[in-house]
């Protein structure tokens, strides 16, 4: 009994070393970390997942934790890598927010704005139907398994006590924008090949027929086509974007 209650300083160090890298991830994560979810209600299903993780996790964090001179440095290096890895998985989810905010601007809806909590702004209405819809899909494909996983497999590419070089995180960073900013305009290609497409008969249109008022037209058929385009398409970008996370899951920032 004295040998359990003396081993409880040594424990609760270990929990403090894993929450400061799983609750770091944990604020970040879609939905998990959105700021409509409470502060405390965030903070206790970190630590609770923390908790969890402790007996898998706990034998390599162990020492480190019967180290109290570094223990403060341990806990704001492990802080520091949770964040990043929030981070990354936060600009790979933005990818339905930007491909979103391409077919606003294709069809001509992008002049509909609505308040978005994750970006702090305004945000187009389809951007941000597309960013909840590619998260809900997420969520059903299981993907919040993978990232979990992922967090645990985070420990055998950056170790408790080691310092990842700054370079390392900067290639990793921008290396995570291409693959965004890359699947963003693959999802939105049809509306892009629309919009051009549209827009060069619209041009001759105008050539053939200078005196007909175009726009007036055009901005109805626009929204009419493009809306109905998204109808069609809407269930493959959905799809697309799950499958794109899940391969960045299993073989993105864990092998940076």
């Amino acid at each position: 009994m004295t040998a359990l209650i003396a081993d409880v300083p040594l424990q609760v160090a270990s929990l403090l070393i894993l929450f400061a890298r799983i609750g770091a991830v944990w604020m970040l994560l879609p939905m998990f970390g959105e700021d409509s979810v409470p502060g405390p209600v965030r903070l206790l299903m970190a630590l609770g997942m923390s908790l969890a993780l402790l007996g898998l996790l706990g034998p390599r964090v162990t020492p480190f934790a019967a180290q109290d001179s570094a223990l403060v440095a341990t806990i704001l290096v492990e802080l520091g890598i949770g964040l990043a890895i929030g981070s990354l998985i936060r600009i790979i989810m933005q990818a339905a927010s930007m491909a979103g905010a391409i077919i606003s601007m294709q069809i001509g809806f992008s002049s509909a704005l609505l308040f978005d909590p994750a970006v702090g702004g305004q945000t187009p209405v389809l951007a941000r139907l597309i960013a909840l819809a590619a998260t809900l899909v997420c969520f059903a494909a299981g993907l919040h398994h993978q990232w979990i996983a992922a967090i645990v497999r985070s420990y055998d590419c950056f170790p408790v006590g080691t310092v990842p070089s700054p370079q390392d995180w900067a290639a990793l960073a921008i290396a995570t924008v291409g693959t965004a900013t890359s699947l963003a305009v693959s999802l939105a290609a049809p509306f892009i090949v629309f919009g051009i497409l549209f827009n060069v008969a619209l041009g001759l249109s105008a050539r053939l027929a200078p005196a007909l008022q175009i726009f007036f037209i055009a901005q109805p058929l626009n929204l009419l086509l493009g809306l109905a385009l998204l109808g069609v398409t809407l269930g493959t970008i959905l799809s697309t974007f799950s499958a794109a996370m899940s391969a960045w899951t299993a073989g993105g920032w864990t092998h940076g």
